[in-house]
């Protein structure tokens, strides 16, 4: 399926009535989601996970359901390339926001396409 149709939509995806986990910025898009499926965090498509500060906040509030959500779908911690608080901050979250990312395409793919045929 292609998420061409990510790309056209700058609502917050919560609006679409899809969950979005507390360690996600609210407002993010599906426009954000096709950034981050194309290129990854790291591409500057999330910003919040691979701002060091943001990234450290995140883990130092959420770390157990980013561990959790991480685990739940890889069956266990991947290794990070930097092992400074820092980078490994940026590389779970980012890790996480780039499988929550995965994980919806299809969903909001369904709902846009729902919701452009309504429009017609």
């Amino acid at each position: 399926m292609s998420n061409s149709n990510l790309w056209e939509c700058d609502e917050p995806i919560i609006d679409l009535g899809i969950d979005v986990p507390r360690w996600i910025d609210q407002n993010i898009t599906p426009y954000d989601v096709a950034a981050i499926l194309q290129g990854g965090c790291a591409s500057g498509a999330y910003m919040p996970a691979v701002t060091y500060w943001q990234a450290l906040e995140t883990m130092n509030e959420f770390h157990c359901e980013i561990y959790d959500y991480i685990v739940s779908i890889m069956g266990e911690m991947p290794e990070p390339h930097d092992w400074s608080w820092d980078g490994m901050a940026c590389f779970y979250v980012s890790v996480a926001v780039e499988l929550w990312a995965s994980s919806v395409e299809n969903e909001l793919e369904s709902k846009l396409d729902d919701l452009a045929e309504d429009n017609e």
